[in-house]
């Protein structure tokens, strides 16, 4: 068997006005001046207490994440939870057709809370198509390998026979860690140049497949 595990924001959503969106209204609520929208971008994939300490290391840490937090629900219930986390083009496809293999199992390993990832993964029916789901509810945020080492004993599958797919060098840490080749994608959130031990940056999602087959050796 095969582990695909992918990242959400950045990888397989474009979610940037969402959480652009919401990082603005949380900092006004506390009273705060928003981040520039680079350095919120930048923080895309640690969980939200950390994202906030990088963001604001001097204001209350806890205020910040719970103004966040309410801020995106009343986005989502707004705008619906897809609205504003588009699919990235051909991400739907992609899962759909390694899915079909047998062998291939899919996995998602995201800094999202588990409410935000499920209604996400509603929003765009694809929650059957994953296995196993890690969220930041459960786990020590990225870089840390905590997400990828439970996705592979949920699943069965060894790390040389799992791949790790992100826009991050969080995401990329985070394989390096549990020893997970790690394949980067060119659209997300953190220059392309800077995911340097990824085996490939992918340009669009229509590479994927010959780029995990290359790495299995098939």
């Amino acid at each position: 068997m095969r582990l695909v595990v992918f990242d959400v924001d950045g990888t397989l959503v474009d979610s940037q006005a969402d959480i652009v969106g919401s990082m603005g209204d949380a900092f006004a609520a506390a009273g705060l001046a928003a981040p520039a929208r680079t350095d919120v971008l930048g923080i895309v994939g640690l969980s939200l207490p950390q994202a906030m300490h990088v963001l604001a290391p001097d204001a209350d840490n806890d205020l910040l994440v719970t103004r966040y937090k309410q801020a995106y629900a009343d986005r989502r219930q707004r705008d619906g939870a897809g609205y504003g986390s588009p699919l990235y083009p051909g991400a739907r496809a992609a899962i759909e057709r390694l899915h079909a293999i047998p062998e291939v199992l899919l996995g998602v390993a995201t800094g999202k809370s588990k409410r935000g990832l499920d209604a996400l993964l509603e929003a765009h029916d694809l929650a059957r198509y994953f296995v196993t789901r890690q969220v930041a509810d459960f786990h020590p945020s990225k870089p840390h390998p905590s997400m990828l080492i439970t996705a592979m004993n949920e699943a069965g599958v060894e790390a040389d026979q799992t791949v790790m797919i992100g826009d991050t060098t969080f995401d990329m840490q985070m394989a390096d860690a549990a020893r997970v080749p790690f394949v980067g994608v060119g659209w997300g959130y953190h220059p392309a140049q800077s995911l340097t031990s990824a085996r490939a940056v992918l340009g669009n999602f229509a590479d994927l497949d010959a780029t995990l087959f290359e790495i299995w050796g098939r």
